[in-house]
């Protein structure tokens, strides 16, 4: 088994628990206030993470790569609204329902990086994406 296999299936199981413990978390505090905690400990457990690898160091590095740290920022900025909206959904819908909506992220993230980044798809990748697609749109009527 691949390498990169076992990573995504690693957090396809720790996005699975972030849905199931958000949602009892959620049940007496508002998703903004939720997420805004979250983010915290997720710094804090990360740093700790770079820290324990010993390349703390490295992160003025990345702070002096201009281009780097601009999109860098940009996906802080876009996961952190990704976290807010998903929260927000969580609380007030089911989770068997908001999380497959969530994964028609898979779906524009494809299409995304064959326009801007030139990926190419296999047709069997490109089975699998539009497959999510009829997933997602089969949720939503339900």
């Amino acid at each position: 088994m691949s390498l990169w296999l076992i990573y995504a299936l690693l957090a396809a199981i720790s996005a699975a628990l972030v849905s199931i413990f958000g949602k009892i978390g959620l049940q007496n505090i508002d998703p903004n206030t939720a997420t805004a905690v979250r983010a915290i400990i997720m710094a804090v457990f990360l740093i700790g993470v770079v820290a324990f690898e010993g390349n703390l160091q490295k992160i003025p590095e990345i702070i002096n790569q201009k281009r780097t740290f601009m999109f860098i920022i940009l996906s802080g900025i876009a996961g952190a609204t990704s976290w807010l909206f998903y929260f927000m959904a969580l609380r007030v819908g089911k989770v068997s329902q908001v999380a497959p909506i969530d994964k028609l992220s898979v779906v524009l993230a494809t299409v995304l990086a064959i326009l801007f980044l030139g990926e190419k798809i296999s047709l069997l990748n490109g089975l699998g994406v539009a497959l999510i697609a009829i997933g997602v749109v089969l949720t939503a009527l339900s």
